[in-house]
């Protein structure tokens, strides 16, 4: 008896907030909120993944985990300045589109006489790539509300 009226007081507890999202206005959150997170079957959020990956396109990528939210480029070799290149390293570190969700590290090395000698990166360097990640991430998810 004991145990029946506990169950039953669990299952009203439980039932009843729920009740309260079936309303109109619920349902206008829950795609908002849905769009915000953009939830997919991979680890990170969609926006930021995807944004991260057409940012990186022009250099070659040696490892991706969408469930982790890592993307790892190989060294990269701007054909303009032929004795430096740039290895990039963005982590995805959260399922909410949030500036705080994404964390891009970066290596360079210069040539100096035919050996690759570690260089300092420029702060403004990994900044600039972490908003341009974050501009199209927001860009994608705008256009995925609008369409």
């Amino acid at each position: 008896m004991i145990r029946s009226l506990r169950t039953a007081l669990m299952v009203a507890a439980i039932a009843l907030p729920l009740a309260a999202c079936g309303g109109r206005g619920g349902n206008a959150v829950a795609k908002t909120d849905l769009a915000a997170s953009k939830v997919t079957t991979i680890g990170v959020n969609a926006y930021l993944w995807r944004a991260s990956l057409d940012t990186l396109s022009f250099m070659p990528l040696v490892q991706t985990d969408s469930n982790g939210g890592v993307i790892v480029t190989d060294w990269y070799v701007n054909p303009q300045v032929p004795s430096e290149r740039m290895k990039v390293t963005v982590s995805i570190l959260d399922q909410d589109l949030r500036a705080d969700a994404v964390r891009v590290a970066a290596l360079r090395e210069v040539n100096r006489g035919g050996q690759w000698v570690s260089a300092p990166v420029a702060a403004a360097t990994t900044q600039k790539l972490e908003d341009v990640i974050l501009t199209r991430a927001r860009d994608l998810r705008r256009a995925s509300i609008a369409g």
